[in-house]
C-alpha cells in the first residue's frame, strides 16, 4: 500500500539505487510524491530503475557515483542542490559485503573497501547535507545497517561498519534533534538482494563459524518490505521517531 502524497514536494537522495532495497526505495518514494535522485556505481541498473520510476509516474534523476570518491559525493550533492534547491530526505542504502572474513584473515585492502562504502560514504553524505537541512529547518536521514550491527556474527569489516553506522546515526539524532532533523536506522535480516555479488573474497573458516546462524532459515524479505519502512521513517508520520534502531528481520533476534 502506498500514500501517493506522503512525500509530495520533498526531495529525496538515495544511494544504492540500482538494485535491491535502494531500487525499491527509489520506486516507492517516487510514487509517493518525492522528487528522487538515485545514485549507484551500476549505470545500467540505475538507468533501468530510473526508467521504471518514470513509467510509474514518478519524478526521478539518476547519477552514477563511486561512493569511495569524496569528490564524486560532493559533486552529487551540488547537483541535487542546483536542480532541486535542497535535500529533505537522505537514505544511505548502498553497502558492500565482506564474505564473513574473520579478523585474522582480513587484509587492509578489504577493510578499507568495506568501511569506505558502508561507513565513510554515509558520514560524508550526512555531513554534506546537514547544513542545508539545518538552513531549511529540518530533514530526515535513514541509514541502512543490518542485524550485524546488533551482534558479532559476521565478517569483521562488515560488522564493524554496521556498528559504526549505528553510532553515527545516534550522534546525528542527538546533536540535531532540536533543529527538526531526524536520523533513524533500519537493521534488516535476510533480504532478497544481490549484495553477495559485492563479496570479493569469501572465507570458508569464517562462514563455518556463522553457519549455525545462517541455518536458522527464516523467510527472506522482499526489498519493498524494507523500502516501505524506510518511507515511513522518512515521513512526517514518524515525526517523533528519532535515533531509533528498527530491526526488520522477521523475528530472528527474538529467538
Amino acid at each position: 500500500m502506498m500514500d501517493r502524497n506522503r512525500h509530495a514536494g520533498r526531495v529525496a537522495l538515495i544511494t544504492g539505487a540500482a538494485s535491491g532495497i535502494g531500487r525499491a526505495s527509489l520506486l516507492r518514494l517516487a510514487q509517493e510524491g518525492a522528487a528522487v535522485v538515485g545514485c549507484d556505481v551500476d549505470q545500467r541498473g540505475l538507468d533501468e530503475a530510473g526508467a521504471s520510476a518514470t513509467a510509474l509516474g514518478g519524478r526521478c534523476d539518476v547519477v552514477r557515483v563511486d561512493l569511495r570518491r569524496l569528490d564524486q559525493i560532493e559533486a552529487l550533492v551540488r547537483r541535487v542542490l542546483e536542480r532541486h534547491g535542497g535535500v529533505d530526505i537522505l537514505a544511505n542504502v548502498a553497502g558492500v559485503f565482506d564474505g564473513y572474513i574473520p579478523l585474522h584473515e582480513l587484509t587492509d585492502e578489504e577493510w578499507d573497501r568495506v568501511l569506505s562504502v558502508n561507513l565513510t560514504a554515509p558520514m560524508q553524505l550526512c555531513r554534506a547535507v546537514l547544513p542545508h537541512m539545518r538552513a531549511a529547518g529540518g530533514g530526515a536521514i535513514v541509514n541502512m545497517a543490518s542485524i550485524a550491527a546488533l551482534g558479532g556474527n559476521g565478517g569483521a569489516a562488515y560488522t564493524v561498519s554496521k556498528h559504526g553506522l549505528l553510532g553515527l546515526s545516534r550522534s546525528i539524532a542527538w546533536m540535531y534533534r532540536d533543529e527538526g532533523i531526524r536520523c533513524n536506522v533500519i537493521c534488516p535480516g535476510r533480504v532478497e538482494t544481490n549484495i553477495a555479488a559485492t563479496m570479493v573474497h569469501g572465507r570458508e573458516w569464517g562462514r563455518g563459524r556463522v553457519a549455525p546462524f545462517l541455518a536458522m532459515g527464516e523467510r527472506r524479505a522482499q526489498p519493498d518490505e524494507i523500502a516501505a519502512l524506510l518511507s515511513w521513517l522518512a515521513s512526517a508520520e514518524a515525526s517523533n521517531v528519532n535515533g531509533a534502531v528498527v530491526s526488520a528481520d522477521g523475528g530472528r533476534r527474538a529467538a
